[in-house]
């Protein structure tokens, strides 16, 4: 396999795609068509079918509401299944599926086998299910993903769209998003630390150094130090992180800053843990707390915070409630105030390969999590709330890496998740890790924020700026300006 303009790296910060995992996929969909099928397939009904061409304008429109969705699924299976990749810039190894896994189901096995490709949602549902088994390491197989599995649109992703993913977007209601955090984080703090490690932070961490393989927790004291750098945290602040999970940043604050610091939290075992963690690290209680309430519950005084934080929370918000929250955040902080806010999204110019990962995370990872947007999407949301944005700093790549050290750590501890929750609890988590470093290279971006008034003194945040401040390799040879410009 060869490709003349696209090659892959070999930096130990990360895992390295091999060039079969950097091939682009199918990412073909128009506006202008969708809207002329369905206008158009209703029409094409009524001029031939028997009866409905006696009708006028009211018979149209009864054809154009029953055919709509039917069209409209129609549209999206036929585009998914037959549009062409973006490029062929990288040519796939062509090998038979059997090379990849083993399809231990027989009626699959009729299906799919030789060069015919299986659907990537048949795929890890019956992976799930012990119907396939992976040749080799999971991630390395996914890696060439595109050689033996096609992301259409199947049945099933149709059927999870309409009779779970749209009404949970319509309701997100107090009680559900209650009901979704809780019965996915309280399944048990050892599930977590088997992939999570003893910092126990679910989010992104930062690579710092390209050339070394920096440890996970290496990644997340990065995180934690940059975070708070961007915040510039002084001893008199009250600082709040919404979404805390186990609530390490939380006591970290305290302890190495002196702030007042709060943490809030759906999940009954995180905050129990964070509360626990806190007095373990010597931190008065009146110093730090883990609130264990709903965003929507945190006491609403205005400006009651000088600093907030919000990891990778705001995507179980929900894009119903997502201005609401914004507006809710913006309430909490102090018109001098910093808002350092982290999301994991979707590029814009997206490939089905990201709405099958998309629908399999709200399935079986974060159900009720569907404001995962793309950046511009999130930065209107932003702007809409009267913040004004500093600095953004895409981290995907880094996320990558981070989701890379819990694979590790994951597979590493297969007999203990297996012996405590099952096969299926460990196949779909080595799944969704393995998938996510893949799929997270390009989509999880930090924003640091502030109010969008005339009052706020924007020259204070030039310091810890860090994107303006560079360290030059050597002294520039600077462009010489003639002493009086000439004049024609």
């Amino acid at each position: 396999m060869s490709s003349s303009s696209v090659q892959p790296t070999n930096y130990p910060a990360i895992k390295n795609a091999p060039l079969a995992g950097l091939a682009e996929g199918n990412s073909y969909f128009s506006n202008y068509h969708l809207a002329a099928a369905v206008v158009v397939v209703p029409y094409v009904l009524k001029m031939f079918l028997p009866l409905f061409n006696r009708g006028g304008f009211k018979t149209y429109m009864f054809l154009l509401i029953l055919t709509g969705v039917p069209t409209t699924v129609a549209y999206w299976t036929l585009a998914s299944m037959y549009g062409a990749r973006k490029n062929e810039k990288v040519t796939l190894p062509g090998k038979d599926i059997e090379e990849y896994i083993t399809i231990k189901d027989a009626e699959l096995a009729k299906l799919y086998n030789g060069k015919n490709k299986i659907p990537m949602q048949v795929f890890h549902d019956a992976f799930f299910d012990g119907k396939i088994d992976i040749k080799g390491d999971v991630l390395e197989t996914l890696d060439h993903r595109h050689d033996f599995v096609k992301f259409t649109f199947t049945l099933e992703l149709f059927k999870h769209v309409f009779t779970k993913l749209i009404p949970d977007v319509i309701s997100h209601s107090q009680d559900q998003d209650q009901e979704q955090v809780q019965d996915h984080y309280d399944r048990g703090n050892d599930f977590y630390g088997w992939f999570l490690g003893p910092r126990m932070i679910y989010t992104s961490g930062v690579i710092t150094d390209t050339d070394t393989e920096q440890t996970l927790e290496q990644l997340q004291d990065n995180k934690l130090a940059i975070v708070c750098s961007k915040l510039d945290l002084q001893p008199t602040d009250r600082f709040l992180d919404i979404g805390c999970g186990w609530g390490t940043l939380t006591a970290y604050v305290a302890k190495n800053f002196g702030c007042d610091a709060t943490g809030v939290t759906l999940a009954k075992e995180q905050a129990k843990f964070g509360t626990e963690r806190i007095a373990q690290n010597g931190i008065p209680a009146d110093k730090a707390r883990i609130l264990n309430c709903d965003y929507r519950d945190i006491p609403k005084v205005s400006g009651s915070f000088d600093k907030i934080s919000c990891l990778e929370m705001a995507e179980h918000v929900g894009i119903r409630r997502y201005s609401q929250f914004l507006s809710e955040v913006y309430n909490l902080l102090s018109d001098d105030g910093i808002l350092v806010f982290q999301v994991a999204g979707f590029r814009q110019c997206w490939q089905y390969e990201d709405l099958n990962w998309g629908l399999f995370m709200n399935k079986y990872v974060f159900p009720g999590a569907d404001a995962s947007c793309s950046l511009g999407w999130v930065i209107n949301k932003l702007e809409q709330a009267n913040f004004e944005v500093k600095n953004i700093d895409v981290l995907g790549v880094h996320y990558s890496a981070t989701l890379q050290r819990w694979y590790l750590n994951w597979v590493k501890n297969k007999d203990e998740v297996i012996a405590a929750y099952g096969d299926r609890w460990y196949r779909t988590w080595v799944f969704f890790l393995a998938w996510s470093v893949i799929t997270s290279r390009a989509s999880v971006f930090q924003i640091t924020l502030h109010k969008n008034l005339n009052a706020y003194h924007r020259i204070k945040g030039v310091a810890n700026h860090a994107s303006i401040h560079i360290k030059l390799d050597k002294e520039p040879m600077y462009v010489a300006s003639s002493s009086r410009p000439r004049c024609f």
